[in-house]
């Protein structure tokens, strides 16, 4: 069952899902709305022969801090990694789904081709792969809404929650993260 408006604040308010910093005007009818944070992660094409998933990647990658009132312009055929400027925590009862906003997808930007399932016990920033596929350049600034988060009450909570896994690559992040699928070889 997805959350109303009326269930996200009051679960708010009670603490039991928690989303920092929360301005109240972002809840709409069955979602809430998250923005942009400040940092940016890009490969730089110059270092990269070929992605190996077996591998760390932190050689190849760019970090960019982009001040408030400022922009990232992201290129066609561009990708970048991202994240929310919210930090959310998940009790073991509620999963999500983070969306891009449809606004932004009609000028060309892809906010997630995949990934966009959020379990239940996560705790973090979200982390946005961001592509454009339009033929113009599109301006990204910290702090505009970028996407939607529609949280979804499960039947039970969860056996293990995320916050409780052994495998939890992401947990806890704060800023853009990169892969950590090579994590997945090691075990």
């Amino acid at each position: 069952m997805l959350l109303s408006d009326r269930t996200i604040i009051e679960l708010i308010r009670k603490g039991e899902l928690i989303i920092k910093p929360f301005d109240e005007k972002l809840v709409g009818p069955s979602s809430v709305d998250l923005r942009l944070g400040n940092d940016f992660i890009m490969f730089d094409r110059k270092r990269i022969e070929a992605i190996d998933p077996r591998k760390p990647i932190d050689y190849y990658l760019e970090y960019i801090h982009v001040n408030d009132g400022e922009f990232l312009v992201l290129h066609p055929g561009q990708f970048v990694i991202a994240s929310t400027l919210e930090y959310i925590k998940l009790p073991s009862y509620i999963s999500a789904r983070i969306e891009g906003r449809s606004s932004l997808a009609r000028l060309g930007l892809i906010i997630h081709s995949t990934g966009g399932f959020v379990d239940a016990g996560f705790e973090g920033t979200l982390t946005l792969k961001m592509s454009n596929i339009n033929i113009v350049p599109i301006k990204l600034y910290p702090k505009m809404k970028i996407a939607q988060l529609a949280f979804i009450l499960q039947d039970k909570p969860s056996l293990v929650p995320y916050n409780r896994r052994e495998t939890s690559k992401y947990l806890a992040q704060k800023g853009p993260t990169p892969s950590r699928i090579y994590l997945d070889f090691d075990q």
